[in-house]
């Protein structure tokens, strides 16, 4: 992965963790980042397990879906942990 897509990546997961926030709560830059990042892995893992396909034809805008699903889940497994 070149610097480019670590910045794209770090800046879909930034997004996804703010989106997911206004879902389910939370605040703060790094809980975004942290959320959205692994709600990026999360996401993907559970939609092609499940064999969910989002019909979203842009490839920015899925992986911003699927980021933020993925972040949603991530939150709500780490409050009932926590």
């Amino acid at each position: 992965m070149d610097q480019k897509n670590l910045i794209i990546a770090l800046l879909i997961g930034l997004l996804a963790g703010w989106l997911a926030s206004w879902v389910v709560g939370g605040f703060g830059i790094v809980q975004y980042l942290i959320s959205g990042v692994l709600g990026s892995f999360v996401g993907s893992f559970i939609l092609n397990r499940a064999g969910i396909n989002l019909g979203i034809r842009n490839d920015l805008g899925r992986d911003i879906v699927t980021a933020t699903i993925g972040a949603v889940i991530v939150v709500i497994i780490a409050r009932i942990l926590h």
